[in-house]
């Protein structure tokens, strides 16, 4: 068999491993699981490690279970969090349970034929385990000194903490020994803030039922300059399309800085080192061709959203780097276009104040203030300098109502790169 640890030793995605594990995955093919809380209906690509982890032990040979907590989101995971989680009802945890394993359908293999891949929720069995009968059978084999040495709790000693939230740990460790017992389950992996949640569980084998679990982690990955993977402008990047639009979602990987975006083509794809190699080559030769950076965009936003919507994200990048057409552009919804311009600056008018006898000077300067005197506009104009939805005009032309994008929207272009929106109502 091969040797899983050294692929993902060289992929970046290993950190913490229990002794003997690497001998276990090269010596039988065992059944390991990783943990999802359901705190939104949605995953984000901060949860794509714990995924791309399953999916390099699946294509191994190895049986993944992707866990969905339905009890454990009841709690809250304390793990790197500064301040206690909000608790969320019964209906809204299922709600979200269900968004969540729709999207891990997408990739792992549960129709394989021997190692096919399941989900299993933690509320199927802890919703008839009582508070008594839980600290009877779990709480008395792990020390109140044991759990209060992991970093999760110490970090969190000083602000306050719970018992709702120190609790977790030995909930999260008995989903390990729950899975050992009933699914032949050996092996936990997850992000490296999860240690100490995933050893509880090891440690509960071993005292409770004689066993050995075993376990591995992956770095929290971060980007070059300090910022948490995952977020883009202070904002998650969900894997949900009405909460991030495929174009938001290509954008984020084509925006990454080329030293990012060497880590994470090891990180997210399958693409063989010899591959990967080869692509960075060209990168590094031509980097303003944005090569390692379009792979990802590509890869990640197919898998997740469609050939379809990549095409139409690629699209409308192009409209935003003045390499498309009008027709392009007019083939977007008002939505899209506010989207793709979103930031740039905004000017609303009155439809009635279009007509066939408003000058371009008039409408660029004294009707939107995109300029600030007419000369400004005059200038401009007679320089070539401006576009209406990508198309040059001149200085005698007019600003009616035939400009209008959807009976809704006019975009304006100065120069190569500066882009005006006029809302027009």
């Amino acid at each position: 068999m091969s040797n899983i640890i050294e692929e993902l030793k060289w992929r970046g995605l290993l950190q913490d491993i229990m002794p003997g594990t690497e001998e276990l995955l090269m010596k039988e093919k065992i059944t390991v699981y990783a943990g999802f809380d359901p705190t939104s209906d949605s995953l984000t690509i901060g949860n794509m490690v714990p995924i791309m982890l399953l999916m390099h032990l699946q294509r191994a040979g190895h049986k993944p279970l992707a866990l969905v907590g339905g009890a454990t989101g009841m709690v809250g995971d304390p793990s790197g969090k500064s301040a206690e989680r909000s608790l969320m009802s019964i209906e809204q945890i299922e709600f979200n349970l269900k968004g969540i394993q729709k999207q891990l359908e997408k990739f792992l293999d549960f129709k394989a034929s021997e190692n096919a891949a399941e989900i299993v929720n933690n509320f199927d069995w802890f919703k008839t385990f009582s508070f008594l009968d839980f600290i009877r059978d779990a709480g008395k084999h792990i020390t109140v000194s044991y759990m209060m040495s992991k970093d999760s709790v110490k970090s969190r000693l000083e602000g306050g903490m719970s018992f709702t939230e120190f609790s977790y740990q030995l909930i999260q460790g008995y989903d390990f020994y729950h899975l050992y017992n009933t699914k032949n389950c050996r092996l936990q992996v997850g992000g490296s803030d999860q240690w100490g949640n995933i050893t509880t569980g090891t440690e509960l084998i071993r005292r409770k039922a004689g066993g050995e679990g075993y376990a591995f982690t992956a770095p929290l990955i971060t980007k070059s300059d300090g910022t948490k993977f995952g977020k883009s402008e202070g904002n998650n990047v969900w894997l949900d399309a009405a909460k991030t639009s495929p174009y938001k979602f290509y954008q984020f990987w084509l925006n990454n800085s080329d030293e990012d975006a060497k880590k994470f083509i090891k990180i997210f794809t399958f693409l063989t080192k010899e591959e990967i190699e080869k692509l960075t080559q060209e990168h590094d030769a031509a980097p303003h061709l944005r090569i390692l950076q379009k792979e990802l965009a590509t890869q990640f936003t197919t898998r997740i959203h469609g050939k379809e919507a990549l095409d139409l994200a690629i699209q409308t990048s192009e409209i935003l780097f003045g390499k498309s057409t009008k027709e392009a552009l007019l083939s977007l919804s008002n939505e899209q276009i506010e989207e793709v311009f979103e930031g740039v600056p905004q000017f609303t008018i009155a439809k009635s104040e279009l007509s066939s006898s408003l000058s371009m000077i008039d409408f660029l300067s004294e009707k939107t203030g995109i300029f600030a005197s007419k000369g400004e506009a005059k200038r401009s104009l007679q320089e070539n300098a401006i576009s209406i939805n990508l198309e040059k005009v001149k200085m005698d032309s007019i600003a009616s109502t035939d400009l209008l994008i959807n009976d809704a929207i006019i975009l304006v272009k100065k120069g190569k790169n500066n882009y005006y929106l006029v809302k027009v109502k």
